[in-house]
């Protein structure tokens, strides 16, 4: 056995603030773009085609989860407003569309090959068979939990995002299951050197990192940026929104979108449907016949924020935390901060 290695996860470490900074406003000084650095996890009690312009028309990129057929996708012509929508894709999904060569997806679509072991070397396969047919179809892969995943990918160069995490996500059991993982915050910070190293050495286009699953909070997703994650996927916080697509109950009595909404603003206690999409009901909804063990939970979760609300308050915590690194882009704070190591005691100081 090779020596274990010590690695990190969010709640073990800060950003440290820069010496001096010269940003005297984090309103005036800081410039956040209008495609903010996040995407809707691949899960149908978050997303799917009747709610993603809620999401959309709030800077946040979407995934569609596997219930969502291409067919259903293309069906909804004239409403969809950006073609940087990818698509969910497992594998028996990718044989079909191989025989007719991709041909009817449209220019440009963006895919994701929606497998829990990115891994597999046959997804390189697919990849580099997908992009000599369409190279420009966009391909997102995952999930990793190995740093040199990373390089492994970036050298076959077939993939255009990867994502990095495995069963961190509220509805995910894996890890507590196998035993199978790597710390998120270590990950994130891993990868990123391993990019920042193929970029000296000549690479150019290296696939984004997209960190994937366990956020808890706004600081989760604010340190992700910080260690160099390009954008963040997130699940349970959009469940959580009173927009998610999840079916909305009151005292287990099901409610109609509008009436939960009005509740909701009385202040009662609103629960969102969720659950994690290898459960047994997300493979039967996505049309499996044949049942693999469940690596997901399914559970009732209180309804927290309106998602305008919930983006607000992110703007606000991320532009607090740039304005302390001395960064007026996105660009300049991502992967460009000196990270501090705490410990229980001082964690618990602050976590009030």
């Amino acid at each position: 056995m090779k020596d274990i290695k010590e690695t990190f996860d969010f709640d073990d470490i800060l950003i440290v603030p820069r010496i001096k900074t010269s940003i005297q406003s984090r309103y005036k000084g800081i410039t956040l773009p209008k495609q903010l650095p996040l995407f809707t996890a691949p899960m149908d009690t978050v997303v799917n085609l009747d709610n993603m312009h809620e999401f959309q028309k709030h800077g946040i990129g979407i995934t569609l989860p596997r219930t969502v057929k291409y067919d259903d996708y293309l069906k909804w012509g004239d409403k969809i407003e950006s073609n940087d929508i990818f698509i969910s894709l497992g594998f028996e999904d990718l044989d079909l569309f191989y025989k007719k060569n991709f041909k009817e997806f449209d220019n440009g679509q963006h895919i994701l090959i929606d497998v829990a072991n990115g891994h597999m070397q046959r997804i390189v396969d697919y990849c580099r068979e997908i992009k000599r047919l369409r190279p420009d179809i966009k391909i997102m892969v995952g999930n990793i939990a190995n740093p040199n995943t990373y390089t492994w990918y970036a050298q076959n160069d077939c993939v255009d995002y990867i994502r990095v995490g495995i069963g961190n996500g509220g509805g995910c059991i894996t890890t507590k299951q196998s035993g199978i993982g790597y710390p998120m915050a270590s990950l994130i910070y891993e990868i990123k050197q391993i990019k920042n190293e193929l970029e000296v050495n000549g690479y150019e286009n290296l696939p984004a990192i997209v960190v994937d699953g366990g956020m808890k909070d706004y600081s989760d997703i604010i340190k992700s940026l910080a260690l160099g994650a390009d954008y963040v996927m997130i699940g349970s916080i959009f469940n959580k929104t009173l927009e998610s697509c999840a079916p909305s109950y009151l005292w287990g009595i099901k409610l109609k979108p509008n009436l939960a909404k009005k509740l909701f603003m009385k202040g009662f206690p609103i629960k969102k449907y969720f659950r994690g999409m290898s459960t047994k009901a997300a493979q039967k909804a996505m049309g499996k016949t044949s049942f693999k063990t469940s690596e997901g939970v399914v559970r009732f979760r209180k309804v927290e924020h309106l998602l305008g609300g919930w983006v607000e308050n992110f703007e606000h915590y991320l532009r607090n935390a740039m304005s302390y690194a001395n960064a007026k882009t996105l660009e300049e704070f991502r992967g460009n901060n000196e990270i501090c190591k705490i410990s229980k005691n001082a964690y618990d100081r602050f976590n009030k």
